[in-house]
């Protein structure tokens, strides 16, 4: 890695307002731009990392800390290719998912920040989510690898907080092959992906199974469906769950959402107004990706 590296990062740190990136301003600021906490908070990494990085003693950092530093930073296209190449990374190419959010899709995670919204690519990894979806969904700052992927989560992993009827998860698990049956398809050469799929077929029988016969549903089609969250706290949710798929980036964006009045939109308002703000990142490189939430105070 290059001493140019940290003076890019430092130059575009300093060129973002707080506000652009979905901050609140917070009376006076003497730093120009974002403060090396905020960016750390927006990356998942630790500010201590972020310091060592923009004063070139932090060397060989991985490519998962460099994406999240281009969600972050808020790059484009170009300027993210820039950034891998100054860490000595090759970057994404064409034959390989993309984590890339689209300036579009920044603005709508911005401006939803009352609804729960998780943002994931074409295989179903966890890409970076609002802090409402984290308080719903659980906090995944500290997953790596397969472990932020919902289709392993689902056949593998820990049990998630959705609970299903058998239909239900029939349903859910032949779309998610589906999904991963057409990813395969358009980004062969992805050694994540290939990893991934290969995994979940030595260790689900019935994910193997699934693959194996050809039966899952069409790839891409996601209607919008009900979903029953199980919360530790505020209780048992009924959620209408829809998938937007940015075709371009080839992104899928999930959004949680309660009908007007029920007990549920109560519920989801509890959980909104509860301690859920980001916590400060770990030391070392941090958990790049969605921020570590604080476990709401709940007494008596």
């Amino acid at each position: 890695m290059t001493a140019e590296f940290g003076r890019v990062v430092r130059r575009w740190r300093e060129r973002i307002t707080p506000e652009s990136a979905g901050l609140p301003l917070g009376g006076r600021r003497r730093a120009v731009g974002l403060r090396r906490e905020e960016l750390g908070l927006l990356a998942g990494i630790s500010v201590d990392y972020i310091i060592r990085l923009e004063q070139g003693r932090a060397t060989a950092p991985s490519a998962q800390v460099v994406a999240a530093l281009a969600r972050a930073l808020r790059l484009d296209r170009a300027e993210r290719e820039l950034l891998f190449r100054l860490a000595a990374l090759q970057p994404p190419g064409q034959g390989t998912l993309s984590a890339h959010l689209t300036p579009g899709v920044r603005r709508l995670l911005d401006r939803l920040s009352g609804t729960p919204v998780s943002v994931h690519d074409a295989a179903w990894t966890l890409i970076v989510a609002n802090d409402l979806w984290t308080a719903l969904m659980g906090d995944l700052s500290a997953a790596s690898g397969h472990d932020r992927n919902v289709i392993w989560r689902h056949f593998v992993g820990t049990p998630t907080r959705v609970r299903q009827t058998l239909a239900q998860a029939a349903a859910f698990e032949a779309a998610m092959v589906g999904d991963a049956r057409a990813a395969l398809a358009r980004y062969p050469a992805d050694p994540g992906l290939r990893s991934l799929i290969g995994g979940l077929r030595r260790q689900s029988a019935r994910f193997a199974e699934l693959w194996e016969s050809g039966v899952a549903g069409v790839a891409g089609v996601h209607e919008s469906a009900a979903k029953t969250i199980v919360h530790p706290v505020v209780g048992e949710l009924e959620l209408d769950c829809d998938v937007l798929t940015v075709t371009g980036a080839d992104l899928r964006v999930v959004a949680y959402t309660a009908e007007p009045g029920s007990a549920s939109e109560t519920g989801l308002a509890l959980l909104s107004a509860l301690d859920w703000q980001p916590a400060t990142a770990r030391s070392g490189e941090g958990r790049a990706g969605s921020a570590e939430p604080a476990r709401p105070a709940i007494t008596g």
